[in-house]
């Protein structure tokens, strides 16, 4: 297969309007920059806690490299040919097809860089999206040195749920995990647990050590879409916001505000404190988990609107309505799409989330077709999201049980 091709005058642009960004806006520190000066093939992989951590990435070696990004978002940006002249391999998120691992073999082949990021998804929460399993073993199977990306601070600078930039201190580290001897020798258990040591983060916990401030840094608007359900009564969608800065339950009354900071303060009579956003997130989650596995939540099911990528106008159209249920193992989408009344299998056993806006939307990918489903009731997303990734974690325990009685 032919390697990716860059336009070097373009990348350089490119790189110099990233330097902008990361100077003024992330206010990047580097920290180590092992790869500032190095030649030839290697593998990048780096953590993902905002949707322009590449913009702090992008600057720190002259080596051209090219980075895996998005399908939907590379098919829907006007600039696509612009983005495609400095070199991308789009591929849909936690999916990854035979000719997709071709197109990033064959940048190491042809002795060049290649930027991963293994999670797939920006954190909505300051917590690691789950790392598809097939990714470990794919990293020995490129065959190449590995590094590590590590950023810190850039979930606070644009968080998932809220609109806009916040000016804030971030950090970036960069250094070798694995040399290519090292990583053939390494079996895929062990290569596993170092990159998840180096890749899996809680940006609440990082930023207790940090106390980066961020410019609107207490403005929590959109934050009640991913902390759908209240810690205290459990009432879910009971959450709202008040004053920019405080989630409350018009159920119990439990109310906590936010600081420049990004942590949470218990400002009600009711309820414990929760200090971080993540430990919230996580206590939704567990609770829903526990719910499922005991058989009170066995699918979900929700109105929506399906749009599609018009490739003539790089960005998404209505085409058409639709019911979509979520059952352990499958999505199943049935309506009218682009005048035909259809209904539409997906199987998710290897999804380990999806893409996703909270309170708007999730995208599903059935072979080259991409459904972005607006939902009726925007609330649910997050839930959606949830149980996808719950039935994923029980799906890889249920694997890795049968393994171990072999």
């Amino acid at each position: 297969m032919k390697s990716i091709k860059q336009n070097i005058f373009i990348y350089r642009i490119a790189q110099f309007a990233s330097w902008i960004v990361s100077t003024f806006i992330f206010r990047r520190k580097i920290i180590r920059n092992e790869i500032k000066n190095k030649q030839g093939p290697f593998v990048i992989i780096a953590n993902h806690q905002a949707a322009l951590d590449f913009v702090n990435l992008i600057g720190i070696t002259k080596t051209p490299m090219t980075f895996v990004i998005s399908n939907s978002f590379y098919n829907s940006l006007p600039i696509k040919g612009i983005i495609s002249k400095i070199g991308v391999i789009p591929k849909q998120q936690f999916q990854t097809t035979v000719k997709d691992m071709k197109k990033m073999k064959s940048v190491i082949d042809s002795g060049n860089p290649l930027v991963i990021y293994p999670a797939g998804l920006m954190c909505e929460d300051g917590l690691s999206t789950p790392i598809p399993v097939a990714t470990y073993k794919f990293l020995k199977w490129l065959g190449a040195d590995v590094y590590v990306a590590r950023t810190y601070g850039t979930y606070f600078s644009m968080p998932k749920w809220s609109k806009g930039l916040r000016v804030g201190k971030t950090e970036l580290d960069v250094y070798k995990l694995f040399s290519k001897d090292e990583l053939l020798s390494l079996d895929v258990p062990q290569i596993k647990e170092d990159v998840q040591n180096t890749i899996l983060f809680d940006a609440y916990k990082e930023q207790e050590g940090r106390r980066f401030k961020y410019s609107k840094g207490d403005n929590i608007e959109g934050l009640q879409h991913v902390l759908y359900m209240c810690p205290h009564c459990k009432k879910e969608f009971a959450i709202n916001i008040k004053n920019k800065n405080t989630l409350f339950c018009k159920n119990c009354g439990y109310e906590q505000c936010s600081d420049r900071f990004g942590f949470l303060h218990k400002t009600s009579q009711t309820g414990e404190e929760i200090r971080y956003v993540s430990d919230w997130s996580r206590l939704i989650y567990n609770d829903l988990k526990n719910r499922v596995i005991n058989g009170d939540e066995r699918e979900l099911s929700s109105y929506a609107t399906i749009r599609m990528i018009d490739y003539s106008k790089n960005k998404f159209v209505d085409v058409g309505e639709a019911q979509i249920t979520l059952q352990k193992g499958r999505f199943i989408i049935k309506g009218f799409i682009n005048g035909q009344e259809k209904e539409i299998i997906v199987p998710t056993v290897n999804f380990a989330s999806l893409p996703f806006s909270p309170g708007k939307y999730f995208e599903i990918q059935c072979g080259e077709d991409i459904y972005r489903c607006v939902l009726g009731d925007g609330r649910l997303v997050m839930k959606f999201i949830n149980m996808v990734k719950i039935f994923y974690e029980l799906q890889q325990n249920k694997i890795a049980l049968l393994d171990n009685q072999k």
